[in-house]
C-alpha cells in the first residue's frame, strides 16, 4: 500500500495524539472492533479510538495473539483511518518476528490514516521487540508507538523495568503494562519512565481519577467494550426468551444505520474535529 495524501495523518493529527498523552486528564482510550463501534464512540465525545485485537479476531472467527489477523486489522484501519477521530491500532506483536516486516505493516497503517500503533512483546526476547520498535520508527517516524510488555499480563512482573528501558531506548513514544493494577507499583513506574505510561483499566482496579493522581497518562479499555457488548446481547436474547423486556441503552435502527450513511463512510467522512 502506498501512502495516500488524503489518508496519511497530517502533522497536526500526529501532534494532537501525542499531546493527549501529556496534557490535562489522561487519555481514556476506548477500543472498537468495527466501523460502527468506532463511529459511535467518536460521536460520544472520544477524540481518540483504539482497536481491540480480541474483538477484531473474534469477529472474524480467528484466534487472538496468533498473528492471524494481519489482513483484517489493516482492512479495519483503512476503514477507520479517515474517520472523525484519532486512530490507534492494536497490532499484537506486529504479525511477524521480522522487524522489517513489522515496520512495513506499520507504514501501511500510517498510510491508512492511523496515528498510533500498539505492539506487544508477548514475553518474547526484549531485544527483538526493541528492534521492531526501532524499525517502525524508521519506517513511520510520525506513528506513535505504544510498546507493551506482558510481564504482568502473562508473568509475575519480573523484568518489567529492563524491558521498558530497552523499549524507551529503541524509540517508543509510550509504554503499556497491562495487568499492573497496584497504585504503588504504577507510581513507581511513572517515576522511573521518561515516556507516558499506559495501563489497562480493570473494573476491580483503581478508577481513572486515582490512576491520574499517580501520573498515568493513558488508560485503555482493551477488549472490555467488546466483551460487554457480547454479554448484553446474550442477556437481551435470554431475557426475551424468558418473557422479559430488554433493559439498558438500545440505539435506534436509524441511529445505527446512520453510522454508515453516505458522506460518513471510509474515505468520505467529515473533516477530523481535532484539526
Amino acid at each position: 500500500m502506498t501512502a495516500d495524501p488524503q489518508h496519511t495523518p497530517s502533522g497536526r493529527a500526529v501532534t494532537a495524539f501525542a499531546r493527549l498523552h501529556r496534557s490535562g486528564e489522561p487519555l481514556l482510550l476506548p477500543n472498537a472492533w468495527d466501523h460502527a463501534s468506532a463511529l459511535a464512540l467518536a460521536e460520544h465525545g472520544f477524540r481518540a479510538v483504539g482497536t481491540t485485537s480480541l474483538g477484531v479476531a473474534a469477529a472474524a472467527g480467528l484466534p487472538d495473539g496468533a498473528a492471524a489477523t494481519r489482513r483484517e486489522t489493516l482492512r479495519l484501519a483503512a476503514a477507520l483511518g479517515p474517520g472523525p477521530f484519532l486512530l490507534s491500532v492494536d497490532a499484537e506483536g506486529g504479525f511477524s518476528d521480522d522487524p522489517d516486516e513489522v515496520a512495513e505493516f506499520a507504514r501501511e497503517l500510517y498510510a491508512a490514516g492511523a496515528v498510533g500503533i500498539n505492539l506487544e512483546d508477548g514475553l518474547r526476547p526484549a531485544a527483538r521487540h526493541a528492534a521492531k520498535i526501532a524499525a517502525v520508527k524508521r519506517a513511520a517516524p510520525g506513528l506513535f508507538v505504544n510498546a507493551r510488555t506482558d510481564t504482568h499480563w502473562l508473568g509475575d512482573g519480573d523484568g518489567t523495568l529492563a524491558r521498558l528501558d530497552a523499549y524507551q531506548l529503541a524509540g517508543a513514544d509510550g509504554v503499556f503494562v497491562p495487568g499492573l493494577t497496584g497504585l504503588c507499583g504504577i507510581e513507581a513506574l511513572v517515576r522511573h519512565l521518561e515516556v507516558p505510561l499506559n495501563v489497562l483499566y480493570s473494573p476491580g482496579g483503581p478508577p481513572v481519577a486515582r490512576l491520574a493522581d499517580v501520573g498515568v497518562r493513558r488508560v485503555s479499555l482493551g477488549s472490555l467494550l467488546y466483551r460487554r457488548a457480547l454479554g448484553a446481547a446474550i442477556e437481551a436474547a435470554a431475557g426475551v426468551r424468558a418473557g422479559r423486556t430488554p433493559t439498558g441503552t438500545t440505539p435506534s435502527y436509524d441511529d445505527v444505520a446512520g453510522l454508515a450513511a453516505p458522506g460518513r463512510v471510509a474515505g468520505h467522512g467529515p473533516m477530523r474535529q481535532w484539526i
